[in-house]
């Protein structure tokens, strides 16, 4: 028996005539997302600002203060005096700061001496139990150093000491970061966020709908009936496809409108790449209700293969470029990797189609093999 499209057609009507009988998987559907999008792109912020420094003046100049004064206006650092060494103990160990800043007497003098044998002191005292924040600090405060010796420079010509002596010479070094100016941790995030959100409910939509049929006997009806496994596959995943893929713009309007997040890229491959990112979830789905034939195991499992490769092996929390190299090649097995790299690339620069060709060729390879695990378990464990 050949396959048939009307038959095709007819499994796909009644999968869209089931999810319109079935309001909470459209509410799920439609509106999850945005509760997503809303509430990570919001609350995740990779920037530290407003970290508590407790600062210790032991040099109470005017120089001092003004160095204070640039390292306040930075927008990192909330400074809190302390004026005895006891008063600073008491700030650490009760954890009021996370570390402390102590200027040494005769910053302003040195300052304004240039004396570059026996240039301004300042010490950093950071709370190491937060390694990522004592770094992050330790970095945020060399930059602040650099812009305060390019003011002190400026208010003093003669001085050797300050940045503008490295601009004198030609060894001033001049950053500028592409694709991410501001290095704005939602342009990082939010485009990321559709590979997760979009990947996670394509497999959940598919494989609770389908064991729930199989919990229900329903599924056995149909395939009771002349309709063929690859007719069944593509009939599912067709209005469950089309559901997704509003998703996909919902996440994309919010990216753009509401985060103001550039797309700079070409619109028809990111639409093309989803196409086939959406593909490969919802047959993985699939083959979860075939291979559980129950709601509770297909969502267990759906979390297992859908929600956690999403975080530790895609790139969205952890660098694949600090794993272990074992665990690197092991990334390539999940297609989460591949289209979070399309998504931000495609959304923060203008990047050819042609240099994402292997990660859209590992999402089709991907989409492909689980179309036909899906067919291949409907034969198998279905078929007498």
């Amino acid at each position: 028996m050949k396959f048939s499209w009307r038959r095709a057609r007819s499994v796909a009507y009644k999968e869209y005539k089931h999810i319109l009988r079935d309001p909470f998987t459209l509410a799920v559907t439609l509106i999850l997302p945005m509760i997503f999008v809303g509430m990570f792109g919001f609350v995740i912020d990779l920037d530290y600002k407003h970290m508590r420094v407790a600062v210790r003046d032991n040099d109470q100049t005017s120089v001092s203060r003004r160095f204070l004064q640039e390292m306040a206006s930075s927008g990192y650092f909330n400074l809190t005096p302390v004026h005895s060494p006891a008063e600073a103990d008491r700030e650490l160990e009760q954890n009021g700061s996370p570390a402390l800043l102590i200027i040494k007497r005769g910053f302003g003098r040195n300052i304004r001496a240039a004396n570059p044998e026996n240039p301004g002191q300042i010490q950093l005292l950071a709370d190491g139990t937060d390694n990522v924040q004592a770094s992050i600090m330790g970095t945020y405060l060399q930059g602040v150093v650099q812009k305060a010796n390019a003011v002190f420079a400026k208010d003093n010509p003669d001085l050797s000491g300050g940045a503008e002596s490295g601009a004198r010479t030609g060894e001033q070094i001049r950053s500028r970061f592409l694709f991410n100016p501001e290095l704005n941790s939602r342009w990082f995030i939010v485009p990321a966020l559709s590979t997760i959100i979009i990947g996670f409910l394509a497999i959940v939509l598919t494989a609770l709908t389908v064991a729930k049929e199989w919990e229900n006997g329903s599924m056995e009806l149909l395939l009771s009936t002349p309709v063929r496994p690859s007719e069944i596959v593509l009939g599912k995943l067709v209005p469950y496809f089309v559901l997704t893929f509003l998703d996909v713009l919902v996440v994309f309007v919010l990216a753009v409108y509401v985060f103001r997040i550039p797309f700079l890229g070409s619109f028809p491959f990111y639409m093309l790449a989803c196409w086939v990112y959406i593909t490969g979830a919802l047959a993985l789905g699939l083959v979860i209700s075939v291979v559980t034939r129950q709601q509770q195991a297909a969502i267990q499992f759906a979390f297992a293969v859908g929600l956690l490769p999403s975080f530790i092996f895609s790139g969205f929390i952890f660098p694949i470029e600090n794993m272990p190299a074992f665990f690197q090649y092991f990334t390539a097995l999940f297609p989460q990797r591949w289209f979070l790299l399309i998504s931000r690339t495609v959304f923060l620069s203008d990047a050819a189609p042609v240099t994402l060709a292997a990660a859209f060729g590992a999402i089709g390879l991907f989409a492909t093999a689980m179309i036909l695990l899906a067919v291949h378990k409907f034969k198998t464990d279905v078929e007498p």
